[in-house]
């Protein structure tokens, strides 16, 4: 049955699994600030940290900043080639 689902949702399951964990975390975190439970609200601190991170990773990645370039510049040649 989960080999059905994988096979189905293709390359996404893994964004819906992050969204998912993301979510879960997020519940945690805010019933560790309203309960006041040093252990949750640190984890939900930590998690932030990586989600920031990961979120601004994709994102840079997405408009190719900086070296995330997809255009390798060889030092031989003097044309760019383009790798997918």
């Amino acid at each position: 049955m989960f080999q059905q689902i994988f096979d189905f949702l293709g390359y996404q399951w893994a964004p819906i699994l992050a969204n998912f964990v993301h979510i879960i975390i997020v519940i945690l975190g805010l019933f560790g600030t309203i309960q006041y439970r040093p252990r949750y609200v640190t984890g939900y601190a930590v998690w932030l940290v990586f989600w920031v991170t990961w979120n601004v990773f994709v994102i840079c990645f997405y408009l190719e900043a900086g070296d995330l370039s997809k255009v390798i510049y060889h030092p031989i040649c003097l044309h760019p080639s383009v790798h997918y």
